[in-house]
């Protein structure tokens, strides 16, 4: 059976969104990249409605089965860490009013999944994403490449959980990625 797996990379200024499906075999196909944009001359409210409104139309439009977003992380920005989360939030409230799973991701895990390693640039996932999905180029900008790998680190994860996929019987890749989980989510509770 085939997943349509929505990633979100959120932003106030820009929110990429990506669409694929993802067959068992782990074959992925682009469904849609884009990023959504709002003005910064307007104020927070009408950023975040403006994004708001765009998601919901993306959402029932493409009717994902689960939604992928990347998960929030300290930064120096205070403005960008706080437009991310709002974002985050819009997200989670649509998928929640449409009875539409949410996982969470943190870049390192995403990087992990589609590249195998956690350390891995922008560059390098860019890449992979394109490779992935047999693209002829890196979608652009970053915000839209980055959406896809949310999404297809989720999607990827998915079928390994569903399949019950062994430490002996999984790639290096997807290896990597469940290293980069555990540290992960030690981290968030050493942080507790």
């Amino acid at each position: 059976m085939t997943i349509r797996v929505l990633g979100v990379d959120p932003g106030l200024t820009r929110c990429g969104v990506g669409v694929i499906d993802v067959e068992p075999s782990r074959k992925v196909t682009l469904v849609l990249v884009d990023v959504f944009k709002s003005e910064t001359n307007l104020d927070s409210a009408t950023r975040v409605g403006v994004v708001a409104v765009k998601l919901a139309e993306l959402i029932d439009r493409v009717k994902p089965q689960s939604i992928a977003i990347e998960r929030v992380y300290a930064d120096s920005n205070v403005s960008t860490v706080m437009g991310t989360a709002q974002i985050s939030g819009v997200v989670m409230y649509l998928a929640h009013t449409r009875g539409i799973p949410v996982t969470l991701h943190t870049p390192t895990e995403v990087k992990a999944a589609v590249t195998g390693s956690g350390r891995a640039n922008k560059d390098q996932v860019g890449k992979m994403v394109a490779s992935i999905l047999g693209l002829k180029e890196v979608p652009k900008p970053a915000d839209a490449a980055d959406s896809l790998a949310i999404a297809i680190c989720h999607a990827w994860r998915a079928l390994a959980v569903a399949s019950g996929l062994t430490s002996e019987s999984i790639t290096p890749a997807q290896k990597a990625w469940r290293a980069a989980e555990i540290a992960a989510q030690h981290k968030v509770q050493s942080s507790r």
